[in-house]
C-alpha cells in the first residue's frame, strides 16, 4: 500500500476540506479523466479510478474519519486481515466501537449487534451528454469503481470450505467489559474486543481473495436511462448499485452527476431554450421568411417589416421537454442585424441615395433622442 497516493493528494484538498470543497473537486477532475473526453488514454483512465477511490472514502464521514486515523489500512477491504481475521481496519468498523475503546461506555449500556445487517455506502459517477441527449432523453453507459461481496467466499472472509467462529474472548458480542475502580466506585467500560475487531467473529483461514474482509473493489458498467428534461449537474439515482452491505444488508445506491456539453448555438434557461438569429438589414427592414435553427429541426419565421435589433420572438412549444412532465418550455429568438462590411463604391453610394431620401419618420428612436438632447440643453438656458 506504500504506493498508494494521498487521498487528499488525489483530490488535491487540504485535509481539513469541507463537504462542499470535496465535492466540488471530484466533480472537477471526474470531467477532467472521464473516459469518454479520453478515449484510449490510459493514464487519465488511471487517474479517473484513482479520483472515484478518493471521493468513495472522503465523502463518507465514517470511511473518512478511519482514514484521517489510520490512512490506507482503514478503509480498502484488500488490505491485511491476516490469519485470525482480527485486524481492526478490515471490512466496515463502528466509530462508536472505536471510540468506546478509548473511553469506554458505562455499564448496562446496550450494544448494537455486530452482525446485525447493515446497508452498504452510496457511490458516485458522472456521465457527459450532449444538448440534445438532454433535451430529448438517452441512454448511456456509465463507468463506476464500487466494492462487491467477494464472490470466491461469498462475502463471508472465510476460505472456501471453511467458517468463520465465534470469538472466545467476547462470546460475539463484539465488546469486552473492564470493571475499574474510580473515586466514586467501581465502574464498568466497554470497548471493542481486539481480538476480533468489534465483528464477535474470528476467522481462523480468510479467503485468499479478499484476505478476510469479504469485499473487494472492481471497476463495473452499467447502462442508465437519462429522461428526457434532465440538466447540467442535476443528478440520477440508481437503487441498489451502490457498495456491497455488511453481514448481509442491502448495497447503497450510484448517484450518476450529469455533465451538459455547451452547445454552440442554443443556451438554456430552466426549460425554455435561448439563441441569436443575425439578419441582414435588408431583412430586418422589409421584413423576410428566415429558416430557424431548433431541437427539432430547421422551422420558418416571417420576420416582419421594421424589425429592431434585439427583438426577441417566441416558438411556443420548441423548448425542453418538462423533466417527469408533460409539455414543454418555448424557444426564443433574439434579433441580431448585421451591418455589411467590405462594400463597394457603388453600394456606398446606394446607401448614401437612400439615407439622403430617408425622413424623421423612419427612424423613431433616433428622432427621440435627439428631442431629449434637445430639450437638455434647452433647460440649461
Amino acid at each position: 500500500m506504500a504506493d498508494k497516493r494521498d487521498f487528499y493528494e488525489v483530490m488535491g484538498v487540504p485535509k481539513n476540506a469541507t463537504d462542499d470543497e470535496i465535492k466540488k473537486a471530484y466533480r472537477k477532475l471526474a470531467k477532467q479523466y472521464h473516459p469518454d473526453l479520453n478515449p484510449g488514454d490510459k493514464e487519465a483512465e488511471a487517474k479517473f479510478k484513482e479520483v472515484n477511490e478518493a471521493y468513495e472514502v472522503l465523502s463518507d464521514k465514517d470511511k473518512k474519519a478511519r482514514y484521517d486515523q489510520f490512512g490506507h489500512a482503514g478503509v480498502d477491504p484488500n488490505f491485511g486481515g491476516g490469519a485470525g481475521g482480527g485486524s481492526p481496519f478490515s471490512g466496515d468498523i463502528d466509530l462508536g466501537d472505536i471510540f468506546n475503546s478509548f473511553f469506554g461506555g458505562f455499564g448496562g449500556q446496550r450494544q448494537a449487534n455486530p452482525n446485525a445487517p447493515r446497508r452498504g455506502s452510496d457511490t458516485e459517477a458522472v456521465v457527459n451528454i450532449s444538448f440534445e441527449e438532454a433535451a430529448k432523453g438517452c441512454r448511456k453507459t456509465v463507468a463506476f469503481n464500487k466494492v462487491d461481496a467477494c464472490a470466491d467466499c461469498g462475502g463471508t472472509g472465510a476460505k472456501k470450505g471453511t467458517s468463520a467462529k465465534t470469538c472466545s474472548q467476547c462470546g460475539g458480542s463484539g465488546q469486552v467489559r473492564i470493571n475499574q475502580r474510580t473515586p466514586f466506585g467501581m465502574v464498568q467500560t466497554a470497548r471493542t474486543c481486539d481480538r476480533c475487531g468489534g465483528t464477535g467473529k474470528v476467522i481462523e483461514t480468510p479467503c485468499d481473495t479478499c484476505k478476510g474482509s469479504g469485499k473487494v473493489r472492481r471497476q463495473k458498467t452499467i447502462e442508465i436511462n437519462v429522461p428526457a428534461g434532465i440538466d447540467n449537474d442535476q443528478m440520477l439515482n440508481v437503487s441498489g448499485q451502490g457498495n456491497a452491505g455488511t453481514n448481509g444488508g442491502p448495497n447503497g445506491d450510484l448517484h450518476v452527476y450529469v455533465n451538459v456539453r455547451p452547445h454552440p448555438i442554443f443556451e438554456r434557461r430552466g426549460d425554455d431554450i435561448w439563441c441569436e438569429m443575425p439578419i441582414t438589414f435588408t431583412q430586418a427592414a422589409l421584413g423576410a421568411e428566415v429558416v430557424v435553427p431548433t431541437i427539432d429541426g430547421k422551422v420558418s419565421y416571417q420576420v416582419r417589416e421594421g424589425t429592431q435589433p434585439g427583438d426577441v420572438f417566441k416558438l411556443k412549444g420548441k423548448g425542453i421537454p418538462h423533466i417527469n412532465g408533460r409539455g414543454r418550455g418555448d424557444q426564443f429568438v433574439r434579433m441580431t442585424i448585421e451591418v455589411p462590411k467590405n462594400l463597394s463604391q457603388k453600394q456606398k453610394d446606394i446607401l448614401k441615395e437612400f439615407d439622403d431620401s430617408a425622413e424623421e419618420k423612419n427612424y423613431q428612436k433616433r428622432k427621440g433622442f435627439f428631442d431629449k438632447l434637445k430639450e437638455m440643453f434647452d433647460d440649461k438656458k
